[in-house]
């Protein structure tokens, strides 16, 4: 990856040697998102502290990128007691590492990082807007969610949005005023490796007896009700009633998380024999060469990474006008557009592609094209840098002018 725009810029300035930066997450499992992110970070002069729930995949993570971590249990449903403790904890561990700079994200580990950085009074607080839970929640759950994601932004001097949706949402939220809300470019928090995601050969259907010329519906993320599991598992019974040699491609695990799939849609899943899973895979590329479309019904995002690395990939997407997912297809010319809920329209859009194989070609080489040139890996990336590099040259005054 080229970073000597970074390089240059760092160079440019007035900083001590090397400024700490602090990241914070809920779960071990956004880890795996998070290596470009901290490779270039620590690239562009930053001693680079990674503080998540505790597990494997962020000591291999730490140990693999060279960053320094510390493991913290945190709840990602309400548990008050643990939440305080947490919270004490995280106050304890910004107080001891004294971090030039805090970007914290995800629900749980943004709230309570929030206001631990706002009580040790740190001077430059960044809360990253992954996307937003509350939008699929009603009642008094709807409420508290609310409150959090109003506190964690009150508690920050910039609020860093995934995608320009989801700051329209924020701010129709009344989560922070706009001057406060903010997108780096045309939005995504890591970009895409158009080299790794590109087009190619893939063993993945022989891995699986899937013959090559039969079609693959592929889907990767978690497999969960806010991913729209249930809607596209309904939809594929119906898509196998019009192109009866289709196979579909799960590309990920089954969380257990509050959204969690029941149990007889899970034995539903994994005992078709047109259904696929994989459960977890370090590396999603190959599979994405063996679909013919990807479909992301989901019901609320931030921005969806699976959909730029399909799309950089070459396989046209079938995605949700839901919040974050629409910013990551241009309607008909990269992918379609649907509404959240619909196995209908989940139906008629794939079957609809499975039956134009140059349409298919066309939109898969207009998304490589649409992702190289606004998502790549190194302009994402390269403007969060200087991004966070030009937080450390102003005064921490101006910035909470400005926030």
């Amino acid at each position: 990856m080229a970073d000597s725009g970074i390089l240059s810029f760092r160079l440019s300035t007035g900083l001590k040697e090397q400024p700490t930066m602090l990241i914070g997450v809920t779960t071990q499992e956004l880890c795996l998102i998070l290596g470009a992110r901290l490779r270039v970070l620590r690239r562009a002069g930053f001693r680079v502290v990674l503080v998540s729930g505790p597990g494997e995949l962020l000591e291999r993570m730490a140990s693999r990128l060279g960053v320094e971590c510390i493991a913290l249990p945190m709840r990602r449903s309400i548990a008050p007691l643990a939440d305080l403790v947490a919270l004490v904890r995280l106050w304890w561990i910004l107080g001891n590492q004294k971090p030039d700079l805090v970007e914290f994200s995800t629900p749980k580990a943004g709230l309570l990082g929030m206001i631990a950085a706002r009580l040790r009074g740190l001077p430059r607080r960044v809360y990253m807007l992954r996307g937003l839970k509350l939008e699929r929640s009603r009642g008094f759950k709807h409420w508290i969610l609310l409150t959090a994601e109003r506190v964690a932004c009150a508690c920050a001097h910039v609020v860093l949005c995934n995608s320009k949706s989801l700051r329209a949402e924020a701010l129709a939220l009344s989560l922070a005023p706009a001057g406060k809300l903010l997108v780096l470019g045309e939005g995504s928090s890591n970009g895409v490796d158009v080299e790794r995601f590109s087009p190619g050969p893939s063993n993945v259907r022989d891995k699986f007896s899937i013959s090559r010329d039969v079609p693959v519906v592929g889907f990767v993320g978690r497999l969960t009700r806010d991913k729209g599991l249930p809607e596209l598992i309904q939809a594929f019974d119906r898509i196998l009633l019009a192109e009866p040699s289709t196979h579909l491609l799960l590309v990920g695990w089954f969380d257990a998380a509050e959204d969690a799939l029941n149990a007889e849609l899970r034995t539903r899943i994994l005992s078709h024999s047109r259904i696929h899973c994989t459960g977890f895979v370090s590396d999603s590329a190959p599979y994405y060469r063996a679909m013919d479309v990807m479909v992301l019904p989901t019901w609320r995002e931030g921005f969806p990474n699976a959909v730029l690395e399909a799309s950089a990939t070459g396989i046209p997407v079938v995605t949700t006008e839901s919040t974050g997912a629409r910013d990551a297809v241009v309607p008909e010319v990269t992918g379609l557009l649907i509404p959240p809920g619909y196995p209908e329209a989940i139906y008629e859009s794939v079957v609809k592609l499975l039956r134009d194989p140059e349409r298919r070609f066309h939109m898969g080489r207009a998304a490589r094209a649409w992702v190289v040139e606004n998502y790549s890996e190194e302009r994402v990336l390269a403007l969060t840098a200087n991004y966070y590099l030009s937080l450390l040259e102003a005064e921490p005054s101006t910035q909470l002018q400005s926030a």
